[in-house]
């Protein structure tokens, strides 16, 4: 799909749009343009997070993250079928990945290991390709000034263009999930779930559980995303801010394993991140879900202030 194909729905839903008309360096409405519909704002989201499901790129990412969590259950399927544990009978002894030694026991437990599995890598990697390009792209592309034009403003279209971030770390995560659910239940038995604290829980609870933790781990996506969406706002290159978004959570995950480096660890946004493990205890441990929420959060506030800020400064020449 063109960059042209893909404007022509956002472009629908600002209004009608004079493309001979120049877009203000601020990016506020022009004196004599219509006054936007209040429903605006949701119709360009929408348009947005369209736009970006709807590219072969974004599909494909989609379909890699997919297809994790099905390897996984056929991995330990085989390697479990001989009737021993994982690992050749030393599945119980706490060896190996998180959740991994329980998937033979519950289906329910592909889905913790496959978000365990994704989450350190992967699912910032996908994150990082899709907000990097959100605003170099649109630049690179010269598509960005038609965004601008009136009624469309700065403000709004990076409003935007941070929601349909937000809303696809949501939807990436869960496709892990589901696909994780779907594959557990096709290849082990589902029942209810003793968890890392050793109660016993019910299935139906179990779930609501991996609902939650599904819902973190977005969350605690939404700090990269943040980063990635300022860093495009830096370059008219996509291919540059994608490159720089993914090189950026590599080291900071290579930071993070240092142990020398443990005065900044808790201020690397990668450092609570499987810290949605607490939710599968009984009481629930909060301490380091809190923390990662709030470190989440000031990225957010620090870098979405900085994207801001330079969006609505930025010189739009193509």
């Amino acid at each position: 799909m063109s960059r042209a194909e893909e404007l022509g729905p956002r472009a629908e839903s600002a209004g009608t749009v004079d493309l001979g008309a120049p877009a203000t360096r601020t990016g506020e409405r022009a004196p004599n343009a219509p006054r936007p519909n209040p429903l605006w704002a949701l119709a360009l989201f929408r348009s947005e997070l369209t736009t970006t499901l709807r590219r072969w790129r974004t599909l494909a990412l989609l379909g890699v993250l997919a297809l994790i969590p099905i390897l996984i259950g056929v991995a330990v399927k085989i390697e479990t079928s001989d009737g021993d544990g994982l690992g050749g009978g030393r599945g119980g002894d706490g060896q190996g990945p998180a959740f991994f030694s329980q998937i033979t026991n519950n289906g329910i437990f592909l889905v913790f290991a496959s978000l365990a599995a994704t989450l350190p890598v992967f699912l910032p990697m996908v994150i990082g390709v899709i907000t990097g390009d959100a605003i170099a792209g649109e630049a690179g592309a010269g598509t960005l000034r038609y965004l601008l034009v009136a009624p469309a403003g700065r403000t709004r279209l990076l409003l935007a263009k941070f929601t349909t971030s937000m809303a696809f770390c949501l939807i990436a995560t869960l496709i892990v999930a589901l696909s994780g659910l779907v594959t557990g239940a096709l290849l082990f038995p589902l029942g209810d779930v003793t968890l890392i604290s050793g109660i016993t829980v019910s299935f139906e609870e179990a779930l609501l559980r991996a609902l939650g933790v599904a819902a973190l781990v977005a969350l605690s996506l939404v700090g990269i995303a943040t980063v990635g969406l300022f860093i495009s706002t830096l370059t008219n290159s996509g291919i540059a801010a994608m490159a720089t978004t993914v090189g950026l959570v590599v080291t900071a995950q290579i930071l993070d394993s240092i142990p020398q480096l443990h005065a900044i660890h808790p201020y690397l946004f990668p450092h609570y991140w499987l810290s949605f493990a607490d939710l599968l205890r009984e009481p629930v441990y909060w301490d380091e879900l809190v923390k990662n929420l709030g470190l989440q959060g000031l990225y957010v506030a620090v870098f979405g202030s900085a994207a801001w800020a330079r969006f609505t400064a930025k010189d739009i020449t193509a």
